[in-house]
């Protein structure tokens, strides 16, 4: 059984940063939510093209078993409307996919989520240097490695699914020591923290969602990287003031390439984009949005149809 969590572009509000008290973040985030369980019956291959699409619609993460894909909503997103269409938006996709198994839908708490995850979530070597665990697995083999501990929540970020390995990938190929890093769409703060252990200067990891920011200051202070580690809590749109060797963006085909203007202003000259979160179909696509933005590709990885790719600015 593999839980891949996605992130939620919502929720606005006050931002918070890696210097705030941990007590207040956790305050403002503990209200106990209702989510959606939708369960899609499909093979492998239709459910990776199906993950894309219904995060489109709100789904904020996923779950394989052995014969469905079951995917969730946070209840309160959806308006009235939105909630009465949900099963109209879910037809479509399945069209669109030549899945069409009957759809079902449920209400859950969020306990049963991070209960699923205590009970499948294992240590994970990525690359030739990092691992990930949750803080209850125990790693041994820790000789020459980087050990990330990532307890996640309702975050995207634990390495066990590709595109956060991709990253981790690139990241660790093509940043040098020193660099300044921004992670948009930071998730549980894996990737800026892995940035700082692989030795750049500082990073910055910048979210929307209350449950990222809350999960990534909580993974920052548990990897002893408050001094190099700034998490903060707005709309990448909204960052100003700062300019980075290396821009991550492990995100949505559309959020990607809404935001390249946004990344190209962020990045130095010569500065590096890795960006994932999108299929190996839609890499054409995503290259010729790059072009227009005067980006050049420099590398792509690719693995089980997810793809990943670093950039230069022109």
């Amino acid at each position: 059984m593999n839980l891949h969590t996605m992130w939620a572009t919502h929720l606005p509000g006050q931002s918070l940063t890696g210097g705030e008290s941990a007590a207040g973040a956790t305050r403002a985030c503990h209200i106990k939510r209702t989510y959606l369980e939708i369960s899609i019956p499909a093979d492998q291959a239709n459910r990776e093209l199906l993950i894309p699409r219904l995060v489109e619609i709100g789904c904020h993460g996923f779950l394989e078993t052995e014969s469905c894909l079951l995917s969730y909503v946070d209840r309160s997103l959806l308006t009235p409307d939105e909630y009465a269409d949900l099963r109209n938006r879910l037809a479509g996709i399945l069209q669109t996919v030549d899945a069409g198994a009957p759809v079902g839908i449920r209400e859950i708490g969020e306990e049963n989520w991070n209960l699923r995850w205590e009970q499948s979530i294992e240590p994970i070597e990525i690359g030739s240097r990092i691992v990930i665990k949750p803080s209850w697995r125990p790693y041994t083999h820790r000789d020459e490695k980087i050990v990330i501990e990532i307890d996640p929540k309702m975050s995207f970020g634990t390495g066990h699914h590709e595109t956060t390995r991709l990253c981790l990938r690139l990241l660790e190929q093509h940043m040098k020591k020193g660099d300044r890093v921004l992670d948009v769409g930071t998730g549980t703060g894996v990737l800026a923290i892995a940035a700082l252990k692989l030795g750049a200067e500082a990073a910055v990891g910048i979210d929307v969602d209350d449950w990222s920011i809350e999960n990534a200051l909580e993974n920052v202070r548990a990897n002893h990287a408050e001094e190099g580690v700034r998490i903060i809590r707005t709309p990448v749109e909204d960052f100003r003031g700062e300019r980075f060797h290396c821009v991550l963006g492990n995100l949505t085909l559309n959020m990607i390439i809404g935001s390249l203007a946004h990344f190209r202003e962020l990045s130095e000259d010569n500065g590096l984009l890795i960006l994932s979160g999108f299929l190996q179909s839609d890499l054409p696509t995503i290259e010729e949005c790059l072009a227009r933005h005067r980006l050049e590709t420099a590398g792509v990885l690719d693995e089980h149809g997810w793809s990943a790719l670093v950039a230069r600015k022109a």
